[in-house]
């Protein structure tokens, strides 16, 4: 049996490297070295460094505080300038009470969910506030058309004809959009940050909640007791609303996907 030739010795005494392990230590050599200098940042990023702010941390419960009191503020001068109706004394409590408090509680309560997220969380309810949103308006509807019968002892009334509710009906319309753009506008603000894409039953579930303060205006100023007229055209606001929110929010997306 011969025996394996030696690989020839190095000026230390060790065996020198072969062809391939002399490049591999030389690579390993030069990763080892310092490199060269970085180069000099640019103008345009020294002036967007220069501006870069320490970002804030949100906190939900605090804007929908603030949502809330300046809407409830704004839709409180509305209320003033158009006026309440002349006999609140004479409807039913268990109607002005219970449904104004309905009222009230959808916009309060979707708001809740569209700008606080749960714990430990950031994105926000956007499905419970659009579920909460379409039983609002749902309710609302409903509850108007089954007005209860004592409420026709005040207020005005016409025949429930089709040109009778679209006659009647901008007007109201009009008034509860002009209350719901504040909210609306408002909590948005407030949930932009909070969201990567804008959603459009997020935004849906905005109008909503501003539809719920319109709607609660209308159910103190409007003297109509015609059950059409209170269920589609008061509670219809919160869908029209809710309809023009999503809107907005999807022209919003598509001219921000525009190169």
């Amino acid at each position: 049996m011969t025996d394996r030739p030696r690989a020839p010795a190095s000026a230390n005494g060790e065996p020198a490297a072969d062809g391939v392990d002399r490049r591999v230590e030389e690579s390993l050599s030069a990763l080892s070295t310092e490199g060269g200098a970085a180069p000099a940042m640019g103008s345009a990023l020294i002036r967007e460094l220069a501006r870069l702010q320490p970002a804030t941390t949100r906190l939900p419960r605090r804007e929908w505080a603030a949502v809330l009191g300046l809407s409830l503020f704004y839709a409180t001068g509305i209320l003033a300038w158009m006026g309440v109706r002349d006999d609140l004394d004479r409807i039913p409590p268990i109607w002005l009470i219970g449904i104004g408090a309905v009222w009230l509680a959808g916009f309060l309560a979707i708001t809740w969910l569209v700008l606080v997220p749960p714990r430990g969380q950031v994105l926000p309810r956007w499905r419970w506030a659009a579920a909460a949103g379409a039983l609002a308006a749902a309710f609302f509807i409903t509850a108007g058309l089954l007005r209860p019968e004592s409420l026709t002892e005040t207020g005005t009334t016409y025949p429930a004809t089709i040109s009778a509710v679209v006659g009647h009906g901008p007007g109201c319309l009009r008034w509860g959009i002009t209350v719901a753009a504040v909210p609306v506008l408002l909590t948005a603000l407030a949930v932009r940050g909070a969201i990567p894409v804008g959603s459009r039953w997020l935004a849906a579930a905005i109008g909503a909640a501003g539809g719920s303060l319109g709607g609660l205006t209308l159910h103190l100023h409007c003297p109509i007791s015609e059950r059409f007229h209170i269920g589609l055209v008061h509670g219809g606001l919160v869908i029209v609303t809710a309809a023009i929110a999503a809107l907005v929010a999807r022209v919003g997306e598509s001219r921000r996907r525009k190169p």
